[in-house]
Order: structure tokens, then C-alpha cells, then sequence
């Protein structure tokens, strides 16, 4: 099975290899700009943050006509990635929830793939990405969005507001570098510490992007969030990020115990649940930008929509776009469908 990712290897030697494509770089189509964020874009497609961990990664995919690109989450400070294996594809046994069970090899359509992650969002030291982004941003094309993602590194001893100081450091410093937009992350499945599930508590959410939205001024931002378990808790998100951010990037993995066939947990007994992404979470997450679209729009809301979550073909881009996502990034898929981009552009100009 094709993958430009190479899974049986570390995160950090295929940040040096960058990913391998088969064949040459299709033709991309001319389309007319569209906007996102108050932003020109060539279309409102693109990558999450997951699959573009430096210039080696955003470059390319940028020159097979992904226009949002979004930088993989950095950090403060330099953080190895956990040992490999990082990626593996998994059979959800046609159950909405429960343990997920590792496939070793994958012999079907690819657009029927399921797959678990557990990264624990590395990152190179912030003098490394600090300059890869000032490059990078400068090579695009126009109408190409650069998003970056970022997340603070908590130690136990720090205070929420320590926390929400170190998530506008990494933003600020973002922003100078030349992203175009800042995504914070408040949800990863793959910690154990504070900074995995901030979005779930409304308050210390608020003060963390009161934090980033002094540090970058007007560049947009997005937060990228989880399920809610309510939709009440939904809505007080919501509410309270209004006029503060610009929009929110959903869903981020879902998370579910993923076993070897054995019983044992692929990743280890401290991240035996982990983040399951692909075709199982699809239709759960249109699901949830449905709803989050119908808040907004309730609620008198000034917030957009990036949606994330099992998107492998342009139908499934479609359903996001019905459901009312102002754009819809592509989270592992383009590491086995990289001319996807292009095939959005040629049946569906408009997006």
C-alpha cells in the first residue's frame, strides 16, 4: 500500500526525508480566489496540522495544489516524538465506539481506511521552526493560507496563567515568522498533561485566548477542539471564544483504546486509548460541525468553521461543506491520495 509517510520509521527521519510521491506533480488547475478568515485562498481545502512538520512536508504538498496549509503543532521548547510505532491502521470491528484493533497489513480501498496516531505533538526547537516558517511562508504562491499550529508545554508546577503565557509566546513568535493564521491547540488525545484537554474547561479557554489574541493582534485565530461530551458545554465554548477568535477546528482525532489482537496496547499501557482518525470518524464529525454550524447561526456568532475528519474523497469534502464548514482540511489522507487537491479543483471549482 502506497503512503508518503513511511510509518515504520521515526517522526524525525521523515521530517528530514519529506514525503515520496509516485510519479511527477499533476497539473493543477486555475480557480478562482475564494476567502477564508477574510483571507484570499484558491480553495477552501487543505491539510490539518498532523502531516506538514516542516518545509520539506508543506512545500510539496503546496505544489500539488493544497492551498491552507497548517504547520504541525510547535512548542516552546524542543520535544521528542515517542518511539515508533506513531501511525497504524485499525479496524473499528463497524462499532461507533469501544477498542479499536491494529491491522498489519491493509489490503482494501484506501478511502475505507481507519488508522490510530499517538505522537505526542513533538517539536523542533523553536529556533528551528522559527526559521523554517520565515522560509517557507515566502515560497508560496498566491492564494496559498499559512496556518501554524501551536501549544504550550506546561510543566507540574505551573499556573493556568504560566500555561496561557507560554501558548501566546509560541503564537507571537509564530505570527513574526509569517504564519498567516494561528491555529491553538487545546485538544490532543496522545498527553497526560494540561495542555491535552483545555478546551473542555470554558474558563481557562478563554483566559488562554485572551493570552494569544494580545500576543498576535489581529491575525486570526482558530482553536482546534475535540467532541464535546454536552452540548450545553459546546455552546459556553462557543460563546466565550466569540470576539476573540475567528474560528474553531474540528474534530480532533477521536479518542478510543487501540489493541493489538492480542489485547495488547499498541502504544503502551499509559496511551492505550489513542487518537483514531480516517473513515470511522467521518460522519461523527460532520455530525459535530453540523451542530457547531447550527449554534453559530442560533447564536449570532462571528466564529467560522475549518472541518476535519475522515476526508479521503471529494464527496466526503462535500458532506463537510453541506453540513456548513466554511473550509475542510484533510488530516492523514493526503499521505495516500496526494493529488486529492487537484481533484477537488477540477470537479468542484467553487470550494
Amino acid at each position: 500500500m502506497y503512503c508518503a509517510y513511511d510509518t515504520a520509521m521515526s517522526w524525525e527521519h521523515n521530517c528530514i526525508r519529506g514525503p515520496q510521491f509516485q510519479g511527477a506533480d499533476p497539473i493543477v488547475p486555475e480557480v478562482p480566489l475564494k476567502q477564508f478568515l477574510g483571507l484570499p485562498v484558491g480553495s477552501r481545502f487543505g491539510i490539518a496540522a498532523g502531516l506538514l512538520p516542516n518545509s520539506n512536508w508543506v512545500l510539496p504538498y503546496a505544489r500539488r495544489g493544497f492551498d491552507i496549509l497548517t504547520w504541525k503543532t510547535v512548542r516552546s521548547v524542543a520535544r521528542p516524538c515517542y518511539p515508533v510505532p506513531n501511525w497504524v491502521i485499525v479496524d473499528d470491528g463497524g462499532r461507533a465506539d469501544g477498542p479499536v484493533t491494529v491491522i498489519e497489513r491493509w489490503t482494501g480501498d484506501e478511502q475505507q481506511l481507519s488508522a490510530a496516531v499517538c505522537f505526542g505533538m513533538p517539536s523542533q526547537a523553536p529556533e528551528q521552526w522559527r526559521a523554517d516558517i520565515r522560509w517557507t511562508a515566502g515560497q508560496l504562491l498566491p492564494g496559498q493560507l499559512l496556518i501554524v499550529s501551536v501549544v504550550a508545554s506546561p510543566q507540574p508546577d505551573w499556573s493556568l496563567a504560566q500555561t496561557a503565557d507560554d501558548f501566546a509566546v509560541c503564537a507571537g513568535w509564530a505570527a513574526e515568522a509569517g504564519a498567516q493564521v494561528i491555529e491553538a491547540n487545546l485538544s490532543c488525545p496522545n498527553v497526560c498533561s494540561a495542555e491535552g484537554a483545555i478546551f473542555l474547561d470554558v474558563a481557562a479557554t478563554r483566559q488562554v485566548v485572551q493570552a494569544i489574541r494580545t500576543a498576535i493582534g489581529k491575525v486570526p485565530l482558530l482553536l482546534k477542539v475535540g467532541l464535546f461530551p454536552q452540548q450545553q458545554l459546546l455552546l459556553e465554548f462557543l460563546q466565550a471564544v466569540d470576539g476573540m477568535a475567528n474560528g474553531v477546528t474540528l474534530v480532533n482525532c477521536v479518542t478510543r483504546e487501540v489493541l493489538r489482537a492480542d489485547g495488547q496496547p499498541v502504544f503502551g499501557e499509559r496511551y492505550r486509548r489513542a487518537g483514531v482518525i480516517g473513515r470511522s470518524i467521518h460522519q461523527p464529525s460532520v455530525a459535530a460541525v453540523r451542530q457547531v454550524r447550527q449554534l453559530i447561526s442560533s447564536y449570532g456568532l462571528n466564529l467560522q468553521v475549518a472541518a476535519v475528519g475522515g476526508v479521503s474523497s471529494v464527496e466526503d469534502a462535500g458532506d463537510f461543506f453541506l453540513a456548513g464548514a466554511d473550509a475542510v482540511l484533510c488530516g492523514s489522507s493526503p499521505a495516500y491520495f496526494p493529488n486529492l487537491a487537484v481533484q477537488v479543483k477540477q470537479q468542484q471549482p467553487e470550494w
